[in-house]
């Protein structure tokens, strides 16, 4: 499969394939976001924690989880005719940072999904696509009894440019995944209009 980079999808009359990440810290939705818009069955590596993670992956704000992702997750969506997202679910504890690289290769963008209650765990993910030029939107997952803030308070909170969107979203919930996709592929082809 060939996932194509922006320049080609806004010249191409073909069908496009892109490849979309999906990042954030530990429990902050990313299965859940996957597998709320995937058309095909979502592939999950979730694992439930045991005692081995008891002082490696901190679960301070989200005590419910009981399970995490040990590889990625992978899923797809098509949002037109001509083109169709795949997207790979990055796992969230930095042990399993050295992945984030070879996945973050041939990628269209990415999704930074943030929880309002580990807001500090967004910096290094953001970090990370920051160095590597890798576009990319924030989408605090709005986690029922979470704290609530305005898109430009999470802005203004992770120190993000102007240019960065930020949305609101249920990564429970098909439709705001969608517009969380949509938002970024706009964002993506806007950006690559400008630098032309």
């Amino acid at each position: 499969m060939v996932f194509r980079d922006s320049e080609t999808l806004a010249s191409s009359q073909e069908p496009a394939s892109l490849k979309i990440l999906i990042a954030g810290g530990f429990g902050s939705g990313k299965t859940t976001l996957v597998g709320s818009v995937s058309e095909v069955r979502p592939f999950r590596t979730e694992e439930s924690l045991s005692d081995r993670s008891v002082g490696v992956d901190s679960t301070a704000g989200v005590e419910a989880k009981r399970t995490t992702t040990v590889a990625m997750d992978f899923g797809r969506i098509t949002l037109s005719p001509r083109l169709a997202l795949y997207l790979f679910g990055t796992p969230g504890q930095d042990r399993f940072w050295f992945m984030w690289d070879e996945l973050t290769r041939g990628a269209l963008g990415a999704v930074v999904l943030a929880d309002t209650r580990r807001l500090p765990d967004s910096f290094p993910v953001i970090d990370h696509f920051e160095q590597r030029g890798t576009p990319f939107v924030v989408a605090v997952n709005c986690f029922d009894g979470a704290p609530r803030y305005l898109p430009e308070e999470v802005s203004d909170a992770l120190e993000l440019s102007p240019s960065v969107p930020v949305v609101l979203c249920d990564a429970r919930d098909r439709e705001s995944t969608k517009y969380v996709l949509t938002t970024l592929v706009t964002h993506v082809l806007t950006a690559k209009a400008h630098a032309h």
